[in-house]
């Protein structure tokens, strides 16, 4: 039986991505709870866990900064699937009737929700929690009045009753998962669609840099769906940038390949983070 580590407490959004993501691993799975990104991370890095499943990106708040510094710092770790996960967010209190004046949740929920919340409780007090789970078991065990957003299963677990459901202003609010392990990973296979992202430090000194290694994609037709550059931790004004490189299903890998080499020698360094398959929940 295989462990996959994920950002708890139970009743997080990260939870039920690893536990979808357990189920397509042979032989069953156990999941261990961590108290933070970076701790699931190394635990993976470590071989304290076999795999591990973390946030990466929002489509409302945009990318996960620890997920994407630490893959970076990490030569360990290369990525086994990504998982795109719609998000659902619900306020929950022990007593559904009581005038809420406090809303706990994590930082994220609070931001995806902010226009609910400004419409329905104006004068509500609101406290940023580590994890919607955690706002959930501080609601349970608090003063009445107080509110979670948070995942229905954490309010179940805790005890709360639903005050409003699908609270969040987009729906279309999802939520992208790396699944990550020590390398190497099972490789993607040939005919399989999917994605590729590296991590490079460019000349930034130098005029046109970044724009010579969009060319590198550009005139090779390699698709670049997202990119998202992050300070390098050695200067101010000092980036490494991420690309996410499309694969497409049945189609030669040698152009996807040729840029990747090309942008390394444009590069002071670079890191490949793997192929890997995409899934939507």
């Amino acid at each position: 039986m295989q462990t996959v580590g994920f950002l708890g407490p139970r009743g997080t959004h990260s939870e039920a991505a690893a536990m979808f993501l357990a189920e397509r691993l042979e032989g069953g799975a156990k999941l261990c709870p961590y108290p933070d990104i970076f701790s699931v991370m190394q635990a993976a890095a470590d071989g304290e866990v076999d795999t591990c499943v973390v946030p990466v990106e929002n489509s409302l708040e945009g990318a996960v900064n620890i997920t994407m510094d630490t893959l970076a710092q990490m030569d360990d770790l290369a990525i086994e699937r990504e998982l795109i996960w719609d998000i659902h967010n619900q306020l929950m209190a022990k007593d559904p009737a009581a005038e809420i004046h406090a809303i706990y949740s994590h930082p994220q929920p609070l931001a995806q929700c902010r226009g609910y919340l400004k419409a329905h409780f104006p004068n509500a007090k609101l406290i940023s929690t580590e994890s919607t789970a955690k706002a959930a078991e501080m609601v349970a065990g608090g003063e009445k009045g107080a509110a979670a957003i948070c995942t229905t299963r954490a309010g179940e677990l805790y005890g709360l009753s639903v005050v409003a459901t699908e609270i969040q202003d987009n729906m279309t609010n999802s939520t992208r998962f790396y699944q990550l392990r020590r390398r190497p990973v099972p490789p993607l296979g040939d005919a399989e669609a999917g994605r590729a992202l590296i991590v490079c430090q460019i000349d930034g000194a130098r005029a046109g840099s970044l724009c010579g290694v969009l060319e590198e994609f550009a005139t090779r037709s390699v698709n670049m769906t997202r990119i998202v550059s992050r300070p390098a931790r050695t200067g101010l004004g000092v980036y490494i940038f991420f690309f996410d490189l499309e694969i497409e299903a049945g189609k030669s890998r040698e152009p996807l390949e040729a840029s990747i080499e090309a942008v390394r020698q444009k590069s002071f360094w670079l890191k490949d983070l793997g192929r890997f398959p995409v899934l939507e929940k």
